[in-house]
């Protein structure tokens, strides 16, 4: 009998170590404030190899949908629930009073793709940017990550800058470092390039402990304010002449040939807030020019982060068993108004605040309607790439994926892969049902067989999107909808042509909203490029202090 328990135990521990060894490694990196057409593989004219390269041996997803802000994203991609139901309604500033789910931190009620694979055996680690409650109590050295280097809101990108007091710590750890530490990085590093040395030192050590990893790289870049090496800046001085509409039509015709939009979706017409370039003075097509230079060196900046980190896993012998996802975490952001803003010494500079503004986040946004903050297409339309050689057919290489998607879906496609078990219940604590249903069969090719709406609620802006229909509507807006397959750009509302399809769709969200944790928003109301320019009288009373972030 003895020898028989030996024998099960042994062999149950070859089968495990066996199985541990084949699961995939996990890699979510995302970007700040990035727009859909911001990558040359998605019709920029920004170079960026390194990814281009990536979405040459992987798959490109088309439609994948973020939730149109920061904080909220991360809730939804960090949880596989929508944001209201993982209690960050909001950016991890606001907690409304009485509230269902605007409660500035993770609840109880949610795990963390960390927290599930941790629990799974796998090494987890973070670098970069959290805003997801930290000073409210949920860090993620306790949400399952057990190595982190990391900001609390982002926003860092040297050593001594001017900022915000907040935004000048690292947390190693859970230790709180000055950024200008030695411990942090050494010279006058740039933050892109620095916590790209730790998530390599945390793949070092993932590799040492035997264990698969699962690390989240959650880049500042691009949010403002802009900052970038300055000769990274000087390689794309006078680039930005030909302006934002020359650029808008380009970017548009490359993504028609690349596949990524529909020739019968129009372009969306310029803002009536955004001049034509040609009736720039000489003067301000300089600042434009220069503010678009700044912006294009980030993104060239995370591009080589992402060729260090490729290198990185293929010297290390990561790189065919690791699952990448790449995407941003909502559309380009017009916050700064149309001029955008310009202050301080040496623009671009540690000294400096810069805001790219309305006009060119029009053209981050190519071809869509509207910006970060609100949920038409260009609030919430995001880049995805996914690469996976161990995993992915390569007869898949290079391909696009046109199916509809969300970041719910990033934790299912995580269990998916990793054999790990999304819990029922976590330290104690009842967690609601995933939200989301893995990506592994687009990715491979097939249909995903979608079967609930995916839906959206930021700032009063709301969203359902179901097969081909998108219910949409701004904040003390009339209700709009749309045929995506035929009009994603958003320029045909067809709510009267249609007008039980539309209610049905409007009940929908309303049932969602109200099993969802959904609070009614009362904050203020913003105009077409996201800034504050009336305040409801509920929430002066109530004294709610909205982050601008």
């Amino acid at each position: 009998m003895r020898q028989l328990l030996i024998f099960l135990f042994s062999s149950f521990v070859l089968l495990h170590s066996s199985f541990a060894a084949g699961r995939p490694n996990i890699l979510v990196i995302l970007v700040d404030d990035m727009g859909f057409s911001d990558l040359g593989c998605y019709g920029s004219e920004i170079p960026t190899p390194n990814l281009d390269a990536l979405a040459a041996g992987g798959v490109r997803f088309t439609q994948f949908y973020n939730t149109a802000r920061c904080s909220t994203t991360r809730a939804a991609l960090m949880t596989g629930l929508y944001p209201h139901q993982a209690g960050m309604g909001y950016l991890d500033g606001l907690k409304l009073p009485e509230s269902k789910g605007t409660h500035a931190k993770l609840d109880d009620r949610c795990v963390t793709m960390a927290e599930v694979l941790g629990a799974a055996g796998y090494h987890t680690s973070i670098v970069g940017k959290w805003h997801l409650g930290q000073q409210n109590g949920t860090p993620p050295w306790e949400r399952g990550f057990q190595r982190t280097a990391t900001t609390q809101f982002g926003e860092l990108y040297f050593p001594k800058e001017r900022s915000k007091d907040a935004c000048k710590w690292v947390y190693l750890d859970g230790r709180k470092v000055a950024a200008d530490s030695p411990e942090v990085g050494s010279g006058e590093w740039y933050s892109t390039f620095m916590f790209t040395d730790w998530a390599l030192k945390f793949l070092d050590d993932a590799k040492a402990s035997g264990k698969p990893f699962f690390q989240y790289f959650a880049h500042g870049a691009p949010h403002f304010p802009l900052k970038a090496p300055k000769d990274v800046i000087a390689k794309y001085l006078g680039r930005y002449k030909i302006g934002w509409d020359k650029l808008r039509e380009a970017r548009h015709q490359k993504q028609i040939e690349l596949g990524i939009v529909d020739a019968k979706w129009p372009l969306a017409p310029r803002p009536a807030d955004v001049p034509a370039w040609d009736s720039l003075s000489e003067d301000d097509k300089d600042r434009y020019d220069l503010l678009m230079s700044i912006y294009a060196a980030m993104l060239d900046c995370v591009d080589q982060s992402v060729g260090r980190m490729i290198a990185g896993l293929k010297e290390r012998g990561l790189f065919e068993n690791t699952l990448i996802f790449f995407m941003s975490d909502n559309g380009g952001n017009a916050e700064g108004g149309p001029r955008g803003i310009t202050q301080g010494p040496d623009l671009g500079g540690p000294d400096s605040s810069v805001f790219l503004g309305m006009t060119w986040a029009t053209l981050n946004n190519t071809p869509f309607r509207r910006y970060k903050h609100f949920t038409h297409e260009g609030g919430i339309s995001s880049p995805l790439i996914a690469h996976w050689p161990a995993g992915i057919p390569a007869t898949r290489n290079g391909k696009l994926e046109h199916q509809p998607a969300h970041l719910i879906d990033i934790m299912a496609t995580a269990c998916d892969v990793t054999g790990a078990v999304y819990p029922g219940e976590f330290k104690g604590h009842k967690i609601l049902p995933a939200e989301g249903l893995s990506l592994m069969p687009a990715i491979q090719g097939e249909p995903l067989h979608r079967v609930k709406p995916i839906f959206w609620m930021h700032e009063g802006n709301r969203a359902l999107r179901s097969g081909p229909w998108k219910l949409v509507k701004k904040f003390k807006g009339p209700w709009e909808l749309y045929n995506i397959d035929d009009d994603r750009t958003e320029q045909q509302d067809l709510i009267t042509k249609f007008p039980a399809l539309s209610q049905h769709l409007i009940r929908q969200w309303e049932d969602w909203a109200a099993s969802s944790f959904v609070d009614e928003w009362i904050g203020e109301l913003r105009n077409d490029w996201g800034e504050e320019h009336r305040l409801e009288g509920a929430a002066k009373k109530k004294g709610n202090k909205v982050s601008k972030k």
